[in-house]
C-alpha cells in the first residue's frame, strides 16, 4: 500500500485503503511495515527456526520489491505473486518438521543454518511441504484470473498489466492448465504418504468441479457468468481439499481405531533386553 496509493485510488476495490484516504501518513505506514516485518521475522527465528524465518523474510521482499513493481510492467507478475502465495504452506511444513530435526539449531552460524535448511527443505521428508506449496501455487491462477476478469478494465485504467486486461484467451488457458495440475499434485500427496489413497478419490471430486468451471471459462472466454462460476469454485475448492487432506492424513484413521478399541500399535512395540 505504501508504494501504490496513487494507483489504488483508481480502483473501486482499493480506493478506500487508509493511505489513499489519508487516514495515515507514509511515514507511519513505513514504520508499521518495518516494525511488523522485523518483529515477525524475529519471532519466527527465535520461536520456530531460522529456515522458516528466512523463508518469511524472503517472501516479504519478493512481494514488496518484485511482485508489486511487476504489476505495472508485465503480466508475469501473477506467476511471481503465485510464488508468494505458495511459500506460507512451505513455511508451515518447515515449522512443524523442526521438532524432528537433528540439526543443532542452538548454533546460528551460517553452516548450521544451511545444514538445517537442507534437512528441512531438500530431503525426501520435505516432499509434502513442496507439494502443498505447489497446490497453492496452481490454485492462484484460476482464482485470480476469474476474480480479475470482472475488474479487468479497472486494472488497465490504473496501469496494472494483468493478463485478463491484455489477453483473456491466454488467461483462460492458463486457468485451465493449472486447474488440471490439481490432479497430479493431489496424487503426489498420496504417493508420498502424506495422505492415504482415499484422498486421491475424494479430492478428485472437488478438483473435477473446479476443472469443469475452468473449461467453461476457457470456452466462453469469461463471458456468460463463467468467470464468476470459476471464482466461486476456486473459493470453495481450496479449503475443501485442505480439509480432506487433514481427514485423509496417512495413518490417522488407524490411530483413531486403536484409540477407540484399545488395540496395540505393533509398530511401537519394543523388547526389554535387560
Amino acid at each position: 500500500m505504501l508504494f501504490e496509493p496513487a494507483f489504488d485510488a483508481k480502483m473501486s476495490r482499493t480506493k478506500n485503503r487508509p493511505l489513499v484516504r489519508g487516514l495515515i501518513g507514509k511515514r507511519a505506514a513505513f514504520l508499521f511495515a518495518l516494525a511488523t516485518g522485523v518483529l515477525g521475522t524475529s519471532i519466527l527465528w527465535y520461536g520456530v527456526n531460522p529456515t522458516t524465518a528466512l523463508l518469511g523474510a524472503g517472501n516479504l521482499a519478493l512481494y514488496a520489491f518484485a511482485y508489486t513493481p511487476l504489476k505495472r510492467i508485465h503480466p508475469v507478475n501473477t506467476w511471481v505473486g503465485a510464488i508468494v502465495g505458495a511459500v506460507p504452506p512451505l513455511m508451515g511444513w518447515c515449522a512443524a518438521a523442526s521438532q524432528y530435526s537433528t540439526t543443532n539449531t542452538s548454533i546460528t552460524s551460517p553452516s548450521s543454518i544451511w545444514a538445517e535448511s537442507q534437512e528441512l527443505l531438500f530431503t525426501q521428508q520435505a516432499t509434502g511441504g513442496w507439494l502443498l506449496a505447489a497446490l497453492l501455487f496452481a490454485w492462484q491462477f484460476p482464482h485470480f484470473f476469474a476474480l480479475s476478469h470482472a475488474v479487468r478494465f479497472e486494472y488497465a485504467g490504473a496501469g496494472y498489466r494483468m493478463l485478463t486486461s491484455t489477453n483473456i484467451p491466454m488467461a483462460a488457458r492458463v486457468s485451465l492448465r493449472y486447474s488440471l495440475a490439481m490432479f497430479p499434485i493431489c496424487a503426489g500427496l498420496s504417493y508420498y504418504d502424506v495422505t492415504d489413497p482415499g484422498f486421491l478419490v475424494t479430492s478428485s471430486v472437488i478438483n473435477g468441479w473446479m476443472l469443469k468451471e475452468a473449461v467453461r471459462f476457457w470456452r466462453l472466454n469469461g463471458e456468460k457468468g463463467s468467470a464468476r462460476a470459476l471464482f466461486w469454485a476456486s473459493v470453495l475448492q481450496l479449503p475443501i481439499v485442505l480439509v480432506l487432506g487433514m481427514a485423509h492424513k496417512k495413518g490417522l484413521w488407524e490411530r483413531v481405531w486403536r484409540g477407540i478399541f484399545g488395540e496395540e500399535d505393533l509398530d511401537d512395540e519394543w523388547e526389554d533386553d535387560e
